[in-house]
């Protein structure tokens, strides 16, 4: 077991950071923190996460307090439906989001509602793992819901969100105030969830999935055309899972297992690129045909055979992997995160979220709940075609990276569909080029849609024009929120934030 001389925190918004970082100084270990982060972010990146939403923590300890233990926490969000007697007509219509360079249609309203996790998670998570008292993880939440100020990227995407955010009056009277749409620097007070979170020391959620807040969800749904029921909420469960394991060149990348889809993804395409012999220069004309290549191979694959973890596990033991790599070769040729690693070893990676929000508020608490029923990437066989009580898979994969025994490396990111291919590059980076983590998170991505080759600027010019040779390429303008926010720390050393998404890190030494 190593221990550190200090802590590092790396979310993606300066207040969460400092929530974490506040219960780390006052006694608490990564898992008080990166459930104090988890409340807290429900709160600041409210158009990114939610105790409404669904989320994963990949969670390993140190081995100080007994023998390391290496879990996977699953509280993504099921699929509603129990006890109803009949399937409603789903209230459910598409917004399209536009990202400033591309845009993608995601499906709101009450009937793109799943069975929420994350709240019963962070409070699973922090009971079994946790040090300090859960008033004290919950402090910093229950003062930023009490009033705090908007910074720029929040407000960009509450922009980029509007017509979601107020959908309800809730929704109005949060983001609306007066009549005027909230804006950077403009104090954004939630006083529902204030009062709610103070209910939790004593209540511990059972008001949200089984008392009096859940028969109400359940009423406003047979209303509004929705199919979360009170039975739905009371059968939801955290389920602890044991975390995927792949070697990758000389290292072990922990990361999500099935029923989660996107680290399988992530697996499937390390494990591709390990097949081939490495690029000598990052950016250059053959690594950006490479990367092409496999984020088409990978593409390809998903859609034509491997849809589930268990069909990509299946192909990695015993599928053609060799033509595969060579289709890669021939092509050659021509979602908010939190990373924590505390003084004593333990970590936390933790990926949650709420979509882009079905616009309906839990009634009384100030908590818009998710839309992870209108995401086409989570329902590949159509959507509400799944019986009701299913664990729904996940394109996100909070992550670690191992050499020889010890962390290396704690990762995850947001993103939708993104969220493989910026991992994967990001991984890439470190591990194969040799790059500081800084230079990785912030170097241009880009990912295949399935039809144009998304791009960030940054890249040589003579690798864009190699790719645009064999591919249709939108160059976008600048970074983009689009392309993921890959939050990531090394134990003891450093985190880098991604801009992307607001990045900030922080540094505790106690």
């Amino acid at each position: 077991m190593t221990r550190y001389s200090k802590s590092v925190v790396a979310t993606g918004h300066e207040l969460v950071s400092k929530a974490a970082a506040d219960t780390l100084l006052i006694g608490g270990n990564a898992f008080d923190a990166v459930v104090a982060a988890g409340f807290a972010g429900a709160v600041a990146e409210q158009t990114l996460t939610s105790l409404g939403g669904g989320g994963f923590l990949l969670a390993r300890t140190s081995g100080v307090a007994g023998p390391v233990e290496e879990i996977f926490f699953d509280f993504f969000v099921d699929t509603p439906g129990r006890g109803l007697d009949r399937m409603p007509d789903p209230h459910f219509f598409p917004v399209n989001i536009d990202f400033g360079g591309s845009g993608q249609i995601f499906n709101v309203g009450m009937g793109s509602v799943a069975v929420p996790g994350t709240l019963k998670g962070l409070l699973h998570v922090q009971k079994r793992l946790g040090r300090i008292s859960l008033s004290e993880v919950l402090l910093p939440a229950k003062e930023m819901a009490a009033g705090h100020k908007l910074n720029d990227f929040q407000a960009s995407f509450l922009r980029m969100l509007h017509p979601i955010m107020i959908l309800t009056r809730t929704g109005r009277n949060l983001y609306e105030p007066g009549g005027r749409y909230m804006k950077s620097g403009d104090v954004l007070v939630n006083s529902q969830m204030a009062d709610f979170l103070d209910t939790l020391t004593e209540d511990d959620g059972r008001s949200f999935y089984s008392g009096d807040i859940a028969r109400q969800i359940e009423q406003d749904m047979k209303e509004g055309q929705g199919m979360l029921t009170r039975e739905d909420l009371a059968s939801y469960k955290v389920i602890e899972r044991k975390p995927l394991r792949v070697k990758y060149r000389d290292h072990t990348l922990l990361a999500g297992p099935p029923p989660s889809l996107g680290g399988s993804l992530i697996t499937l395409s390390l494990s591709l690129l390990e097949q081939m012999e490495p690029v000598d220069e990052w950016g250059s004309s053959e690594h950006l045909l490479r990367t092409t290549g496999l984020m088409k191979e990978v593409e390809r694959l998903r859609r034509q055979a491997l849809s589930t973890p268990e069909a990509i596990q299946a192909f990695l033991e015993n599928g053609d992997v060799v033509s595969s790599t060579e289709n890669i070769r021939s092509f050659s040729r021509g979602t908010t995160h939190v990373s924590i690693a505390d003084q004593e070893g333990n970590v936390a990676s933790m990926t949650c979220s709420n979509g882009e929000g079905s616009g309906y508020f839990a009634p009384g608490t100030g908590i818009m709940l998710n839309n992870m029923m209108g995401e086409d990437d989570l329902h590949p066989e159509g959507f509400h075609s799944s019986p009701p009580g299913m664990r729904v898979s996940s394109m996100m994969s909070p992550s670690v990276v191992l050499k020889d025994g010890e962390v290396r490396i704690v990762l995850g990111s947001g993103g939708s569909k993104r969220i493989r291919t910026a991992m994967s590059q990001v991984l890439s980076q470190i591990i194969d080029f040799k790059r500081d983590i800084a230079i990785a998170v912030n170097a241009p991505r880009l990912h295949w849609d399935g039809e144009v080759l998304q791009v960030e600027p940054g890249f040589p010019e003579e690798s864009m024009e190699a790719l645009s040779k064999v591919v249709p390429v939108n160059l976008w303008k600048e970074r983009n929120v689009y392309f993921g926010g890959v939050h990531t720390v090394i134990p003891g050393e450093e985190g880098v934030g991604d801009p992307r998404r607001g990045g900030a890190v922080v540094m505790v030494s106690v």
